[in-house]
């Protein structure tokens, strides 16, 4: 199947797509701060450079795209049906290259929490996030 779009919009719209400060973590973001937390953003001394890092509860929080980062089970996560050959092993390695930062910070006794990005939906959002809060302090 040929892709909707033109090569330069399609460009343009895979150079919209952010690393950082990205809409979900801003919404997590806020939501600790407003509740107390404090945090490091993206910290480059830890593996993954993780998107929130809670010191004081010796705790990393990845905000993950659906997409990007393979979230089985989601209806966002559909892997595309044009170029494939570029498509599937890109995203194999992300997931093995998370799973790696993973189980490296672990072992550096850090507890890991994963906010996907369908759980920020505004039907979902307020439940995940309190229950983000919990996990955070048990």
């Amino acid at each position: 199947m040929a892709d909707n779009l033109t090569v330069e919009n399609r460009r343009y719209n895979m150079s919209q797509i952010k690393s950082t400060n990205s809409k979900p973590e801003e919404i997590v973001r806020k939501f600790l701060f407003s509740h107390g937390f404090r945090y490091r953003k993206n910290d480059r001394c830890l593996p993954g450079k993780p998107d929130i890092v809670l010191p004081k509860y010796k705790t990393i929080i990845f905000v993950h795209g659906c997409f990007w980062h393979c979230h089985d089970g989601c209806s966002d996560f559909v892997l595309p049906k044009s170029n494939q050959d570029y498509w599937h092993p890109k995203l194999e390695k992300n997931r093995l290259r998370d799973a790696e930062h993973k189980q490296r910070l672990i072992e550096m006794g850090w507890k890991i929490i994963i906010v996907w990005e369908c759980e920020l939906k505004k039907q979902k959002r307020e439940m995940r996030l309190f229950q983000l809060c919990n996990e955070i302090t048990c």
